[in-house]
């Protein structure tokens, strides 16, 4: 009998991770959940979501998950903030301000929220606390990389921050010394029984490649982001040129529209301009599992040479495949990419530094694998949904 819930990640987290997770629920039992984010797919959050609310209910708590009603007028302006988060100096206008309020408003106001516990994650539903009578701790959890954000811009939110109970953050990185309100450090987890994830059969495999027109002929170069400049798409393009002069190689560039990310299309079509100078270059917008996962699996580097980073799931998702990742030394993935033992690590906008790593890697394919397997270790001992769960329980018995 193949087992479900909790008890199937006994196969890779071991019967300890397990037992861990049921003893700290127990005290939990029945206890409320409600999770708030603004998409259901499209990024790192909503994955995890797609787990951990499933799981939390598996092991007895009552844990629902609710979307912040968006239109392009308030994502136009939690892009604003995304970014300036991240340190970009933006100019957001009252009118701004009155729309991402007054939407947080409605949804407050006439949302069922019975809960014993709120996580709010990100800055989209952030002001949601201001409209709602709290009837018990409120949480909020910031997935974005706050180290250096736009002051301005910092100075508003934190007065909606000084209103939860906690914050949890990805790094000790990410800990600001201004807010007075706690935060726990909490670092994001893959699902090994998702799609993106678990493990493919060859018919599987053969047949997504097959599906996009991905040759096995060539090495493949893969980098699976958004299309956000933040994500450095254009500057995967330029490290992908200087790789190609040496070895003859494949890029796929795969990356999905988010509904709150406006600045999704404008994007890619920058990149698509750029694309059309080079040879052996696939650009793929949409949003499919699987592809990701055969991808990520026949690659023989994953890059992820973001600007900025909050964590980067996307890391942990190839090496828990067994590929060796070239990613930028920035926000959580220094936390996945040990320098030389799971990857290479570089610093942002060094496309030599990185077309040199790739290339060593593409020229010394037992080098790879060895990066490879390391990588799927290192996932196995600290990136895993057990180990997230864990983290989230305890939280929730320190709040409660």
């Amino acid at each position: 009998m193949e087992a479900i819930g909790i008890e199937k990640y006994v196969k890779c987290a071991g019967e300890k991770a397990v037992a861990q997770i049921q003893q700290a629920a127990r005290p939990l039992l029945g206890l409320h959940v409600l999770h708030v984010n603004s998409t259901f797919h499209g990024g790192g959050v909503a994955g995890m979501l797609h787990s951990l609310v499933p799981l939390m209910n598996d092991v007895g708590i009552n844990a629902d998950w609710n979307l912040l009603y968006g239109d392009p007028a308030l994502f136009e302006v939690t892009k604003k903030l995304h970014n300036a988060l991240q340190g970009e100096e933006v100019e957001i206008c009252p009118r701004e301000w009155e729309t991402y309020l007054a939407v947080n408003e409605t949804f407050s106001r006439y949302s069922p929220i019975f809960h014993d516990v709120v996580v709010v994650h990100d800055p989209q539903p952030l002001p949601m606390i201001r409209y709602r009578q709290k009837e018990g701790p409120w949480v909020w959890r910031c997935h974005i990389d706050i180290s250096s954000p736009f002051e301005p811009v910092w100075d508003v939110l934190k007065l909606f921050i000084l209103r939860y109970d906690t914050t949890v953050v990805s790094t000790e990185g990410f800990r600001r010394a201004d807010l007075p309100v706690h935060a726990h450090v909490i670092a994001p987890a893959i699902d090994p029984f998702s799609e993106i994830n678990r493990e493919l059969s060859q018919k599987e495999l053969e047949g997504k490649l097959a599906e996009h027109g991905i040759s096995s002929k060539k090495p493949l170069i893969v980098q699976v982001s958004r299309f956000d400049k933040w994500k450095d798409p254009l500057g995967v393009l330029e490290v992908f040129r200087k790789v190609k002069e040496e070895v003859d190689c494949q890029l796929v560039l795969m990356g999905n529209m988010a509904a709150d990310d406006p600045e999704g299309a404008r994007m890619f079509e920058q990149v698509f301009s750029k694309a059309q100078e080079l040879t052996d270059v696939k650009l793929i917008a949409q949003t499919d599992a699987l592809l990701v996962n055969a991808l990520q699996r026949v690659a023989s580097v994953v890059l992820q040479l973001s600007l900025r980073e909050g964590f980067a799931l996307t890391v942990s998702e190839a090496l828990w495949k067994g590929t060796p990742v070239v990613a930028t030394d920035v926000g959580g993935i220094p936390l996945q990419v040990l320098e030389g033992k799971t990857g290479f690590l570089v610093a942002p906008r060094d496309y030599d530094g990185a077309a040199e790593r790739v290339v060593q890697i593409l020229k010394d394919p037992d080098l790879g694998r060895e990066l490879g397997e390391a990588g799927r270790k290192h996932v196995r001992e600290h990136f895993l949904i057990t180990r997230l769960l864990l983290d989230w329980l305890r939280l929730l018995a320190e709040v409660v």
